[in-house]
Parts: structure tokens; C-alpha cells; sequence
């Protein structure tokens, strides 16, 4: 709206062409505490635990039962890994492993007491969504009517990547205690298959940080802000 021959036509603006402050709505609180805690914990406990796990790797790059065999990669850079040599990385990896797990159980509990899952489980329902949400990001189609605080989208990657957190967390259990997870490590098909299976976990949780960095970015600095201090300012 503009203002022409001194007459208003719409909201008054300040100088920077925004309404005055008591036009704009008032800030919606987008995410609960337990959402933001868990979030930046495990992008501390992550980046730690591939890493760590990197070096791990190195250590027999294979995925088979004997030896020798060929490695599916000669060398990861240094700069990818942490831990300096087996030992070390191996005590990196399985402490972080409890604060993974701890954050894991804190975050399930929490969405359940709160009926926050609701809100961030994929459902059948949500499977029609799925397309237009990759064709309005990705072709440049249009924007589906918003029905609620996730598309179902960003419904089906957060589902998607607990469900890979899972897997990680369970695989990760038989190498660590073989013998004492051994029933579990049966249900994965043995210990060499539960080692693949969680290598491949952790490449679907690496898949999802580039598309989720993009999201953060093309829904702005306000977006961004909401998972810092749980408000979000609507425009």
C-alpha cells in the first residue's frame, strides 16, 4: 500500500516501510524447549560421533568377515576424523554414544508427554503432500497451502532421520557389546552386517544436513532464530 496526495491508503509505515509496531502480529512460539535442547545437542554429539567413527572405520575400511579384503576407500583426509588412532576414537565415539542416547530418550519422552509428535510424525495421510512440497522447493512449482507448523515434506525427513538415529543407536549397541547383544545383533543379521547397516545410517543422517541447511536458509534469519529462542516472528 502507498500514501498519494496526503491520504493514507493502508497501514501507516515507519521509515524502513514496515508497519507500525502495533500493526505487526505478535510472534508465535514455534518451537518447545526439549526441540531446541535436542537439536543442538546432537549437532554437537553428531559431528563428534562421525568423526570418531570416520577413524573407527579407518581402522578395517571393509565390510566383509575376512582378511585381507579389498577397503571401500584408501584414506579419509585427517581433517574428517577424530581420535588419532583406533583407541582413541573408539573412546570419543562410545562416550558421546550415552549423550546421543540420553538426548534420543529425552526427545522420545518429551514428544509423547507433550503430543508434540503428532505435529512431526509422517502418516499415511501426509503421503499425497510429499510431491508438491518437492515440486514447489525443487521446480520452482507452486507453494501448497500450509496445514500446519510442518509440511509434509519436512515431516517425512525428520521421520526419515529419527528413524536412522535409531538404527544407529541399536546397530551401534552389537558392536559395542557383541556378546551381551548378540540376540539384537542376530536381528541385523550378524555383526558384520549390523557394521553396514550403521555405516549406512550414518550416510542417510549426513544425507539430511545439506537439505535441511538449504530449508534454514531459504526461510530466513527468523526461522533460523526460532530454533535459538523458540519464537518466530510472523510476516
Amino acid at each position: 500500500m502507498s500514501c498519494q496526495s496526503g491520504e493514507a491508503s493502508g497501514p501507516t509505515k515507519g521509515t524502513a516501510g514496515m508497519p507500525d509496531s502495533e500493526e505487526r502480529p505478535p510472534p508465535v512460539y514455534q518451537h518447545l524447549w526439549f526441540v531446541r535442547f535436542c537439536h543442538w545437542a546432537n549437532a554437537v554429539t553428531l559431528t563428534v560421533m562421525v568423526m570418531s567413527g570416520l577413524q573407527i572405520f579407518m581402522a578395517f575400511p571393509s565390510f566383509g568377515s575376512k582378511i585381507p579384503q579389498r577397503n571401500v576407500v584408501d584414506s579419509i583426509p585427517d581433517v574428517y576424523r577424530l581420535g588419532g588412532w583406533l583407541g582413541g576414537a573408539l573412546q570419543w565415539h562410545f562416550t558421546f554414544m550415552w549423550l546421543f542416547a540420553g538426548g534420543g530418550v529425552l526427545y522420545a519422552v518429551a514428544q509423547i508427554v507433550s503430543g508434540h509428535f503428532r505435529t512431526v510424525l509422517f502418516r499415511p495421510r501426509d503421503i499425497g503432500g510429499a510431491w508438491p512440497m518437492v515440486r514447489h522447493y525443487f521446480l520452482r512449482g507452486p507453494k501448497p497451502l500450509s496445514t500446519g507448523q510442518y509440511n509434509p515434506l519436512q515431516k517425512l525427513a525428520y521421520t526419515t532421520t529419527l528413524a536412522f538415529g535409531l538404527t544407529s543407536l541399536l546397530t551401534g549397541l552389537v558392536m559395542f557389546k557383541a556378546t551381551q547383544f548378540s540376540t539384537l545383533g542376530w536381528w541385523f543379521g550378524g555383526y558384520h552386517s549390523a557394521r553396514l547397516i550403521h555405516f549406512l545410517s550414518m550416510c542417510g543422517l549426513l544425507a539430511f544436513i545439506p537439505g535441511h541447511l538449504i530449508m534454514v536458509a531459504v526461510h530466513g534469519r527468523d526461522n533460523f532464530m526460532s530454533m535459538v529462542t523458540g519464537w518466530k516472528r510472523v510476516t
